[in-house]
């Protein structure tokens, strides 16, 4: 679970009231990081760098978006949006989709989303390069809180993904709520995770024009 620091740092949690995180994620002339906040703890993150990681990020959401087009879901994508309910949670995933009927729904213009305002997306993607343990424990407890159906954390260094379907618990949270691993996903249904599995491991051999012909050829199979 997140444990407390005794001085504040990057890529660590640490206690805080949501006054203290805002003044800390959104001053004027702060260096580029990325900010959540969960259950009265705060965690700012340097801006993911390496080749690794901006290439599975750019894989990932060519996958996704090449099986929805050729299976016809309306789709939508954002990369590093940030998702805010004031005084409550904050987070800025890798990548994001509104899929299928919420397509509609996604966000324009804007630089942080109201979540007291605007739906939140089906699918959150985490790439973890060093971030890997904390993708999978705190993060996870975040997502399922704020109601994403669905979550994937890629282990760069392991080309592997973790998928995760996700209950929030509804009107009983202590009884529903959780996340169980699954191999096909539930939002893009009849996409399996082991496919894309595969194509990240493709993608270390092949260029991504290469490894794009592949995804097209398993998902119209």
């Amino acid at each position: 679970m997140i444990q407390l620091q005794e001085k504040t740092t990057t890529n660590t949690w640490r206690k805080a009231d949501w006054e203290t995180y805002i003044s800390t994620i959104d001053p004027p002339d702060r260096e580029q990081n990325q900010g959540y906040y969960y259950s009265g703890y705060m965690r700012i993150e340097d801006m993911p760098t390496g080749a690794d990681h901006a290439s599975d990020n750019g894989l990932i959401y060519l996958a996704v978006t090449l099986f929805c087009m050729i299976k016809g879901i309306p789709i939508q994508g954002l990369i590093g949006c940030s998702y805010r309910k004031v005084e409550v949670r904050e987070c800025q995933p890798d990548i994001s989709f509104y899929i299928g009927d919420r397509a509609n729904l996604a966000p324009t213009g804007k630089s942080v989303v109201n979540l007291d305002e605007q739906a939140i997306p089906n699918l959150v993607i985490e790439i973890s390069n060093t971030t890997f343990e904390d993708d999978l424990g705190a993060k996870r407890l975040l997502y399922e809180e704020m109601g994403i159906s669905e979550y994937w954390v890629v282990d760069v260094q392991n080309s592997l993904i973790y998928a995760f379907e996700m209950f929030d618990g509804g009107a009983s949270p202590s009884e529903y709520r959780g996340s169980k691993r699954i191999d096909t996903s539930l939002v893009l249904p009849g996409l399996s995770i082991a496919t894309i599995t595969e194509a990240l491991n493709l993608s270390k051999e092949q260029d991504q024009s290469q490894v794009g012909k592949w995804l097209m050829s398993q998902f119209q199979g």
